[in-house]
C-alpha cells in the first residue's frame, strides 16, 4: 500500500550509504534486488525533494559493530580501510546535513539522533539505504519504538540477501509503518507545497 501522509516535520534517514559498505555490496547484488545504481539514484531524488522542502537530511555511517558474541564472524574488526565511512558522491552531502556515526544495527542506539530530531520537532522518519534486512530495518524499528511515525522507500534501499529484503518489505515493514515508492514519497512532499 502506498505511503498515505507525511508529517509537516518529516526527516530523511539515508542508511549506510558509505563507501566502504557500497563498493562491497555492489558487487554481491543479485537480479532480485533493486541495483546500487537504482537505490543511490532513487536516494538521491529523496535527498533532493526533502532539501527543496527545507527538510532534515540525516546521512548515517557505520564505524564499528555491537561488541557482544555471534556465530557469524564480526564484519567490522580491527580498524576500517581508508575512506570506509565516507558517504557517497552520489548522496552531495552538505553541510547543514546532520551526520550520525553508529556502532550497531540501528542508529538510535547509543547515538543523539533521537535527541537531535526532537529538538527540531520531528515527528515522522523516511528510512532508506542498505542493507534492508539489517541497518535500514534496524533503524526502522527503533524510529517506530521511539513513537515516530516510519514510512520506508522499498525501491530506494537493497540488501544482497534476497530473501531478508523480500522478507523485510512484505513481512516487517508494514508492522513499523508505512510503505511506497521514492517516487509516491517525492509527490507527497510536492503536493503539499502546490
Amino acid at each position: 500500500m502506498p505511503v498515505t501522509m507525511l508529517d509537516a516535520r518529516t526527516a530523511l534517514l539515508v542508511v549506510d550509504l558509505q563507501k566502504g559498505i557500497v563498493r562491497s555490496a555492489a558487487a554481491d547484488l543479485s537480479d532480485d534486488v533493486p541495483s546500487m545504481p537504482e537505490v543511490l539514484h532513487r536516494v538521491r531524488a529523496l535527498i533532493d525533494a526533502f532539501r527543496r522542502h527545507a527538510l532534515p537530511v540525516v546521512l548515517i555511517n557505520v564505524a564499528g559493530g555491537a561488541p557482544g558474541r555471534t556465530d557469524e564472524p564480526a564484519r567490522f574488526s580491527g580498524s576500517l580501510p581508508e575512506g570506509f565511512t565516507d558517504f557517497v558522491a552520489e548522496l552531495g552531502q552538505r553541510p547543514e546535513d546532520i551526520v550520525v556515526t553508529k556502532r550497531s544495527w540501528g542508529a538510535f542506539a547509543n547515538t543523539d539522533l533521537d535527541a537531535r530530531l526532537r529538538a527540531i520537532d520531528i515527528t515522522q522518519v523516511v528510512v532508506c539505504g542498505v542493507a534492508t534486512g539489517a541497518g535500514v530495518e534496524a533503524t526502522a524499528r527503533q524510529a517506530f519504538e521511539q513513537g515516530y511515525n516510519v514510512t520506508l522507500a522499498i525501491d530506494a534501499m537493497t540488501d544482497r540477501r534476497a530473501v531478508a529484503h523480500r522478507y523485510s518489505i512484505d513481512s516487517v515493514f508494514p508492522r513499523l509503518g508505512e510503505t511506497g515508492t521514492a517516487q509516491d514519497i517525492v509527490d507527497l512532499l510536492d503536493a503539499r507545497n502546490v
